[in-house]
């Protein structure tokens, strides 16, 4: 499996505050306004695929070409129309642009930390890091807020958590990371869940009548440890999906119909799409799916259009088209988003694009959110939002909890008892629920 470094490595953490609540022009008191008026709706999936793009990937040569702009910031794509009449995508995305009455596209989404760590904290939280406080990422909170089959895992990333931690509250939220991808046509394992080294069922129910003898001993002084709760869970868990035929299977790819995974394609970030939907089937809640690669500095054009698109294309596409096909789709939400976008002028000098988080895509699906349409627009170079506003992460956070019926202004309390809101900053977006 390959992983991908980003070019300035580890972030830091000097970064503006956020700005003033808004969400593309309207209030807080608006959209309560709107909501109270029954305009507003949403809370209709019971689960998720957050899909991450590490790296960042280029906004302009995906999902908001900019074919009148001037040479220096045009890019060598050209744009095609899609099944929905009036958008168009890149010319290197015909399974998606097939798709497109499936899926939302978020356009002219702006902040303003152009660091890789940072930025990638930020998407996968919807709060703008602090020094002070580890925010829990989506899938802990979606943990927290809806549980899950005890025999499954909750929350699963593959194949690695990166920043979908469990944050302030606490490691027994954090996501089981697969720590490989699945292979095509191979039984797929994973440890913790699938027995190896010739172990049975009944040697580790022998196993776990010892560690609860164990326990009892202990019983009492794990108190006030998020840590030991966290071990706690997870010992449990783990026993529970081991002796469990439905989460063996649920992560086993080679049993599915073949004409079905054909779809996916062979590539690692297709094979990862089906594993997150039989996963989701199955009855895990949350899956992230982490696709790295997007970092498109030298030779950006060529690594796009041979590498990053093609797989990303095909996976995406056959994963929209096969929840839809389950009946599934309604009731999961799909959010695609990198950590920020691509430079709008082209760095001729390393033919790529750096980094720029003033204007990004984001892409939503399921979970209510109508497909075929395009919400926000960038300004005519692409170089930030068309109304000098735009979407915030924050505001696209708080959209993604309420598909899933999770209050964004819940509050919870760290293990200081320090009071803060799943969403800090940024409402839902009430033109994804009209």
């Amino acid at each position: 499996m390959a992983f991908h470094i980003q070019c300035d490595g580890v972030g830091r953490r000097d970064f503006l505050r956020a700005g003033a609540l808004t969400l593309g022009g309207l209030s807080v008191a608006q959209y309560l306004q709107l909501a109270h008026a029954g305009e507003v709706s949403g809370g209709k999936a019971k689960s998720a695929i957050f899909i991450n793009l590490a790296g960042g990937p280029s906004h302009m040569d995906t999902f908001d070409l900019k074919p009148n702009a001037p040479d220096t910031h045009r890019g060598e794509f050209k744009p095609i129309t899609t099944k929905v009449p009036g958008i168009e995508i890149s010319e290197h995305l015909p399974n998606l642009a097939a798709a497109m009455d499936k899926f939302t596209i978020l356009r002219g989404v702006s902040h303003s930390i152009a660091a890789h760590n940072l930025g990638s904290e930020y998407v996968n939280c919807g709060n703008r890091p602090l020094p002070s406080l580890e925010f829990p990422g989506y899938s802990a909170v979606v943990a927290k807020e809806l549980g899950g089959p005890a025999d499954l895992p909750t929350s699963v990333s593959i194949p690695n958590a990166q920043n979908q931690r469990g944050g302030y509250l606490g490691v027994k939220y954090a996501p089981l990371a697969t720590s490989k991808a699945p292979t095509a046509g191979q039984p797929f394992s994973v440890r913790g869940v699938s027995l190896g080294n010739g172990l049975t069922v009944a040697d580790v129910e022998k196993r776990q009548g010892l560690l609860n003898s164990l326990d009892t001993a202990f019983t009492g002084f794990e108190k006030n440890s998020q840590l030991l709760d966290g071990l706690d869970r997870f010992s449990q868990q783990a026993y529970s999906m081991i002796t469990s035929p439905r989460a063996r299977k649920a992560f086993d790819i080679s049993q599915e119909n073949a004409e079905a995974a054909a779809k996916f394609g062979k590539t690692q970030f297709g094979l990862n799409c089906l594993l997150g939907m039989r996963l989701v089937e199955s009855g895990v809640r949350f899956v992230t799916i982490t696709s790295g690669g997007w970092d498109t500095h030298n030779d950006g054009f060529n690594a796009l259009k041979t590498k990053q698109l093609p797989g990303f294309d095909e996976g995406l596409a056959a994963l929209l088209n096969g929840l839809a096909e389950r009946g599934m789709l309604e009731s999961t939400t799909v959010y695609v988003t990198g950590e920020f976008g691509r430079t709008p002028k082209i760095n001729t000098q390393r033919v790529g694009r750096d980094h720029y988080p003033r204007a990004m895509f984001m892409l939503l699906a399921g979970g209510g959110i109508q497909g075929g349409r395009v919400l926000g627009a960038s300004d005519e170079k692409g170089e930030g939002p068309a109304d000098g506003k735009g979407y915030s992460p924050d505001n696209v956070a708080a959209s993604f909890y309420k598909t899933l019926g999770i209050d964004p202004t819940k509050e919870y309390h760290t293990n200081t008892g320090r009071p803060v809101m799943v969403v800090r900053e940024g409402s839902p977006i009430p033109e994804l629920f009209a």
